[in-house]
């Protein structure tokens, strides 16, 4: 009988219940908000302060040179990308000092329609690979459309499948009285459903709508040390969350000779009264501003997403270095 490889071995002696936290925090939560990434929303300083209905505070202060948006101005020039755009990632978690690949994730944008109207409709799938199914099943969606107009979010969905659990998340987005009202759908694993409607003076965003906002974003606005809010929600609540601009530095592509210049920013979420970082993540530094990889940090371990694969990229790769 052929004796089982190092990796091989590694990921036997991991036990279900880690392996429900690595797909938990590592595929759901960061890697989907990483996707989410970029160079996110407005102003600088607890955004919550600013919201509506909302409370809690970031703990951060600076300016990051980027204006604020208010009432129904949800929307914003897009120059990064266009229908037929497709990005594909490999997911690695760290265990022990050995990196075990654990999944991967796509992101594809198209040209649609919503309720009539000209729409981008971006889809984000991530799912643990084959060696992992049969310890626990992950296969989560991430469904947004937002206007071919000015980007601003129309309807996002978010189904999860984890282990034998099944829920679904729905917001849909109208702008009233020159607000922005979130009519929230939530559908527990136990199929007991949760309405409710919520409305504020700022713009809100779900962690679809808000990636393709920021990637519109002119980073050479932006200083060292900038801090960007991200007014992200799903069905249930606000998340108090920003981003840090870390500065430029250059990265090759695990596995092949491309090389890029990129942005280099870090994720920040507050809990129980600290800061914690939870995902570092570098951005072509072009128009595109494709994620090329993430730095996740776990409380279990780490985790890394590498650009796997790109095609239908809108402007010219002015970052790649030759």
């Amino acid at each position: 009988m052929m004796s089982k490889g190092v990796d091989e071995v590694k990921e036997v002696k991991l036990n279900r219940y880690v392996y429900y936290g690595i797909m938990k925090r590592l595929l759901v939560k960061n890697m989907q908000r990483g996707l989410l990434f970029i160079v996110f929303s407005l102003l600088f300083s607890p955004i919550w302060a600013q919201t509506s209905g909302s409370s809690g505070s970031s703990g951060t202060s600076g300016k990051s040179g980027i204006s604020g948006a208010s009432g129904a101005s949800c929307g914003i020039e897009n120059k990064a990308f266009n229908g037929g755009e497709h990005l594909a990632y490999d997911l690695y978690f760290n265990w022990k000092f050995v990196w075990i690949k654990v999944g991967s994730a796509a992101m594809s944008t198209v040209k649609s329609t919503f309720k009539g109207k000209k729409a981008f409709r971006t889809s984000l799938t991530t799912k643990g690979n084959s060696k992992l199914d049969g310890v626990f099943v992950m296969r989560d969606t991430l469904l947004s459309y937002c206007s071919a107009d000015d980007l601003s979010p129309l309807y996002f969905r978010k189904g999860a499948l984890e282990g034998k659990r099944y829920y679904v998340d729905e917001l849909w987005y109208t702008y009233p009285r020159n607000n922005c009202h979130l009519r929230m759908h939530r559908i527990d694993a136990d199929g007991e459903e949760h309405w409710n409607d919520k409305e504020y003076a700022e713009c809100i965003y779900d962690m679809m709508s808000i990636f393709l906002r920021a990637r519109n974003f002119d980073a050479s606005t932006l200083k060292e040390g900038d801090v960007i809010p991200m007014p992200i929600s799903d069905a249930r609540h606000l998340t108090n969350s920003w981003l840090t601009y870390r500065g430029k530095e250059n990265y090759q592509i695990e596995g092949t000779s491309e090389k890029f210049r990129c942005l280099i920013f870090s994720f920040y979420e507050r809990e129980d009264n600290e800061n914690h970082e939870l995902i570092r993540f570098f951005v072509t530094d072009d128009q595109n501003h494709i994620p090329v990889r993430l730095d996740m940090f776990l409380s279990f371990g780490s985790a890394k997403a590498y650009l796997r694969a790109y095609r239908g990229v809108r402007g010219p790769m002015t970052s790649k270095i030759e």
